[in-house]
C-alpha cells in the first residue's frame, strides 16, 4: 500500500493541491472570543480576513488535540498502515506534540514517522508535497522520512509583513522582536530558520520589500521547489510570480495562501516565498 502523508492546516496548501496528491490535513483551531473555528473547514482566508481587519477581537490559535491527530491516523488505515506526518516547527506550536501523542494512542498496528519540518505555511507545505510525490512513486515511509530530513536544511522562507503587531501579540515572534520600536513605514522581511521567526532586514517601502523577496529568492541558483503565498494582496503577489517565473523556468511554482492560523501572527498584506535549495 502506498504511504499517506499528513500534515495540518498551518502547511497553507490549496485545496487542490492536497487533494490531488493525496495529502491528509488535520486542521488547528482560531478562537474569535467564544467563537471556535477549525482553520480551513468551518472558516477559509476570505472570512478571517474580513474579521481580522474589521472586527476588535485578536484571534487566537490552538494545536489540534492528539485525538484529532489519532482520528486521522485511523482514518487512513483502510488505504496504508504506513504514515509520514510532517508538522509545523515544535518551537511555534504543538501540533507535534499531538501528533506523537496521537501515535501512541493508535497504538502499534501502524507505522507512523513524525516529523518536526522547524517550518511553517508553505515551507512546512513543500515538504509535504515532496513527500506526497515520493510516496506516489512507492517509496517507503524510511525513505521519505530520510529524504525530508535531508531537506529541510535546504528549506528558505522569507516573508514581508506590513506589521509585527500581530506576531507580537500572539507571542511569535521569536528572534524578530529585535526589529520592534522601528519607524511605522519601515517594513519587516523575516525568515523562519531553526525552527523560529528570525529577522532579515527591514526596507522603507511595500515595493522595495517585493523586490528584495524576489532578490532574496533569485540569489539561489538552483531549487527543486518554489512556492509564492499571500494573505490578501493578490495584485502584489501577480508581479513577483512573474519575477519568479523568470529566474527559475521550468520550476512550478506552486500558489497558496496564508491560512486563518498563520494569518493571525502575519495579518494582512503579507507575502511569502518558500523554497527548497537542490542538492
Amino acid at each position: 500500500m502506498t504511504v499517506k502523508i499528513v500534515t495540518d492546516s498551518t502547511a497553507d496548501l490549496s485545496k487542490e493541491v492536497a487533494g490531488k496528491l493525496g495529502i491528509t490535513v488535520v486542521p488547528l483551531y482560531v478562537h474569535f472570543d467564544t467563537e471556535v473555528f477549525k482553520d480551513g473547514v468551518d472558516i477559509n482566508a476570505d472570512e478571517f480576513y474580513h474579521r481580522l481587519t474589521t472586527g476588535k477581537i485578536l484571534p487566537k490559535t490552538s494545536a489540534p488535540s492528539p485525538g484529532d491527530m489519532a482520528a486521522a491516523y485511523s482514518g487512513l488505515s483502510k488505504e496504508s498502515r504506513e504514515i509520514v506526518s510532517i508538522h509545523i516547527s515544535s518551537k511555534l506550536s504543538a501540533t507535534h506534540s499531538s501528533a506523537l501523542l496521537g501515535k501512541e494512542q493508535v497504538g502499534k498496528d501502524y507505522r507512523i514517522e513524525v516529523v518536526d519540518s522547524q517550518q511553517a505555511s508553505m515551507g512546512l507545505g513543500l515538504l509535504a508535497i515532496g513527500a506526497a510525490r515520493m510516496a506516489a512513486a512507492g517509496a517507503t515511509s524510511y525513505d521519505i522520512k530520510d529524504w525530508v530530513f535531508h531537506a529541510i536544511p535546504k528549506i528558505h522562507l522569507f516573508g514581508l509583513v506590513d506589521t509585527l503587531e500581530y506576531m507580537q501579540k500572539g507571542g511569535r515572534i521569536g528572534k524578530a522582536q529585535a526589529f520592534l520600536g522601528s519607524l511605522l513605514q519601515i517594513k519587516p522581511i523575516i525568515s523562519v530558520k531553526d525552527g523560529e521567526v528570525h529577522p532579515v532586514e527591514r526596507v522603507r517601502s511595500r515595493k522595495k520589500g517585493l523586490e528584495r523577496l524576489v532578490e532574496l529568492a533569485s540569489a539561489f541558483k538552483a531549487v527543486q521547489s518554489l512556492a509564492l503565498f499571500n494573505s490578501t494582496n493578490d495584485e502584489a503577489v501577480e508581479e513577483v510570480a512573474q519575477r519568479l517565473g523568470k529566474a527559475f523556468p521550468g520550476v512550478e511554482i506552486y500558489r497558496s495562501r496564508f491560512g486563518p492560523v498563520i494569518g493571525t501572527y502575519v495579518g494582512p498584506g503579507a507575502v511569502g516565498v518558500a523554497l527548497i535549495e537542490k542538492d
